[in-house]
């Protein structure tokens, strides 16, 4: 399991903190570790889920990755 923090841009409450746990929720392979407003840390199984893919899951869900 590799654990990964994303710097999430576009969260501006508690709404936004479930929509993006919902969103990561939905992934196989993957335990969210920590959501709070701006960032989320993940840990997940590179077998099963790619970094790519949890991005996209959060981009899907309305919010841009910071780099």
């Amino acid at each position: 399991m590799k654990t990964h923090e994303f710097a999430i841009q576009g969260m501006s409450c508690g709404h936004c903190v479930m929509h993006v746990k919902k969103a990561l929720s939905e992934l196989n392979g993957l335990n969210i570790k920590n959501v709070e407003i701006g960032k989320v840390i993940v840990e997940f199984d590179e077998t099963v889920v790619t970094k790519q893919r949890i991005a996209k899951a959060i981009e899907e869900a309305g919010y841009k990755l910071v780099s």
